[in-house]
């Protein structure tokens, strides 16, 4: 039995998803399975290929539907879950209750360990702290920005890795043993070990790169990162450094798409008026009501900027 599991790449959530999701389909239906993971980003035009549902069985977890007849299994949270009108009524309409979406669960990790005990009575107790920081990095449920931006705990200092890493393999490597092994010593392996050091000195550069470019104007931090090369940043040091801030937008480069990042400060003073994936939608993006994000091709760093400078007007007024 060879088993497809589709994750979020780049992300603790996706990653975490993919590993308690093949221990409960391995546990609970498919002994001595075969698991193999493909991560998937979200990029402008996104379609599902074919080709990538070659399992016997095929699941997607914590990313986008998609109406392959292929796919047996499918876990989401995102208000942007569903690409058209026509996918989501697609989904409606399925009844092999296997695929499932709740937008009111901060991380799919959780969605999914809840659903596995209360649908087919499933638990892994030794799992319970990968669900717990699930839920903690994904819902942004750390005490405060300085203690997120800090990454004095394995999960977060794991994040870092997942987040920064070229490529899918590291994270494939990480998402087999947070299968069974504690978090704390996945960080301590001598192989992660070695990526996660210069990626914590290039986290610490990239604090001054964010507090040089970032404006702060009306409650709202906006910051292009496309001159300085910086792919990815925590998304928590615009709050660290601008405690009094609501919303941040920015814009930044990697190898495969250009970016426009929108969020909300967890610890924000005033309410939120704004639901951030409808915005993002918008623009063909999506996410989650107080965090999200748009996806251009390649190259195209001007029509991002006018979105990000759209939208930073937006949510200052």
């Amino acid at each position: 039995m060879r088993v497809r599991i589709l994750h979020h790449d780049h992300c603790f959530d996706g990653a975490a998803s993919a590993a308690f999701f093949s221990r409960f389909l391995e546990e609970k239906f498919h002994k001595g399975a075969q698991f193999e993971f493909t991560g998937l980003a979200h990029t402008a035009g996104q379609l599902f290929e074919p080709s990538l549902f070659d399992g016997d069985v095929n699941a997607i977890v914590d990313f986008k539907y998609s109406t392959d007849p292929n796919l047996t299994w499918w876990f989401d949270h995102h208000q942007s879950a569903f690409l058209t009108p026509e996918d989501h009524a697609h989904f409606q309409r399925d009844t092999g209750g296997k695929k499932m979406y709740d937008p009111s669960f901060k991380s799919c990790t959780k969605y999914i360990a809840t659903m596995a005990k209360e649908k087919w009575g499933y638990e892994a107790p030794d799992l319970d702290d990968l669900v717990k920081w699930a839920d903690i990095i994904d819902g942004a449920q750390y005490e405060s920005a300085a203690s997120a931006v800090a990454l004095g705990a394995p999960a977060m200092q794991l994040t870092l890795v997942i987040e920064g890493c070229k490529g899918s393999e590291t994270v494939h490597k990480i998402i087999r043993k947070m299968r069974t092994q504690k978090l704390a010593e996945i960080i301590q392996d001598p192989e992660i070990q070695e990526i996660y050091r210069p990626m914590y000195e290039r986290h610490l550069k990239s604090i001054d790169i964010i507090k040089k470019q970032a404006r702060f104007e009306n409650g709202v931090v906006f910051f292009d990162l496309i001159e300085d090369g910086l792919e990815g940043y925590n998304k928590f040091i615009p709050y660290d450094l601008f405690p009094e801030s609501i919303y941040t937008v920015s814009v930044s480069a990697a190898s495969f798409r250009t970016k426009v990042s929108v969020g909300s400060n967890p610890w924000a003073k005033e309410p939120l008026k704004y639901n951030l994936a409808s915005i993002c939608e918008r623009y063909g993006g999506g996410g989650h009501a107080k965090v999200g994000a748009i996806s251009f091709p390649i190259g195209a760093i001007e029509p991002a900027r006018q979105a990000a400078a759209e939208i930073a007007a937006e949510l200052r007024s």
